[in-house]
């Protein structure tokens, strides 16, 4: 059930605004370009020599040294 009278105008209102004043504060909090939809930390380095690329792929319980 659902008023219509001024006090839910009222309230509609003051949700509005909250909502603008959150938005004015916290900004754009959701990326519009995920971490994934770009090329960045990909470790895709250019020029590097498959040795290099091999001891980056060494699992952590290997160890490298």
């Amino acid at each position: 059930m659902t008023s219509s009278g001024p006090d839910a105008t009222d309230a509609q209102r003051a949700e509005q605004e909250r909502r603008r004043r959150a938005a004015e504060l916290l900004g754009d909090l959701l990326p519009r370009t995920t971490s994934d939809e770009t090329d960045e930390g990909w470790n895709e380095r250019g020029g590097t020599s498959r040795d290099d690329e091999l001891l980056r792929d060494v699992p952590p319980h290997h160890g490298q040294g």
